[in-house]
């Protein structure tokens, strides 16, 4: 019984995550209440103070929650040797679809805003992003041995640019400003090509040197 009851409790936990995360997408941070959270969960409020001390806790938790698997899923592909730096520019293009679609860009962009005012916000969002980066350096760094530096930009420069590029195109998509104006997703998929280009460049050069 005892573990059936533990197992309750979980998806007790789960359930709030979800509706918070739903509240979240559907209505902004300003939307987000913990009355309107218990009501989608269909559970009493005192589940989230139970489960989570405060609204700014479940806040957290809910981060938490959505950007560890993110980041782990960037690792593997970014680290993974079997694919080429253009193909892993084009699987995160691939995600950042993804992400749209289920929400997470919705919630990271909310609680970029509400960091500006909220501490513990500002530090848990300004630590995933610092997860992010490092995996962003680490594949400038692969980048620049295999193609060679690019002008006087160092890794960490390129890594902040790549970084700036995506999360200024989510603003703008939220924003419905993306097809109007500027088309992000396609020019995102642009640069691979031209990291692609610039592959298939290099693996010619030794052929005309024969």
């Amino acid at each position: 019984m005892a573990r059936v009851t533990a197992e309750r409790v979980e998806q007790t936990k789960l359930e709030l995550l979800e509706a918070a995360r739903q509240v979240l997408t559907e209505e902004g941070f300003a939307g987000l209440s913990t009355r309107r959270v218990s009501e989608i969960a269909n559970t009493q409020m005192s589940q989230i103070r139970y489960h989570f001390g405060s609204k700014e806790g479940m806040i957290l938790a809910l981060f938490e929650y959505m950007n560890a698997g993110l980041i782990e899923r960037q690792k593997q592909t970014f680290t993974n040797p079997s694919l080429r730096i253009s193909e892993k520019w084009f699987l995160a293009c691939d995600f950042l679809d993804e992400d749209i679609q289920s929400g997470y860009v919705r919630v990271l962009q909310e609680l970029i805003a509400a960091g500006w005012s909220n501490p513990k916000i500002g530090d848990a969002v300004r630590a995933a992003l610092t997860q992010w980066n490092e995996l962003l350096i680490a594949l400038a760094q692969e980048a620049t041995e295999e193609h060679g530096d690019i002008g006087p930009l160092s890794v960490e420069a390129m890594a902040s640019l790549i970084a700036c590029a995506f999360i200024g195109a989510e603003a703008l998509i939220l924003l419905g400003y993306e097809e109007q104006i500027h088309p992000v997703r396609k020019t995102l998929r642009q640069v691979g090509e031209v990291i692609a280009n610039l592959e298939n460049l290099q693996k010619e050069e030794p052929n005309h040197a024969r």
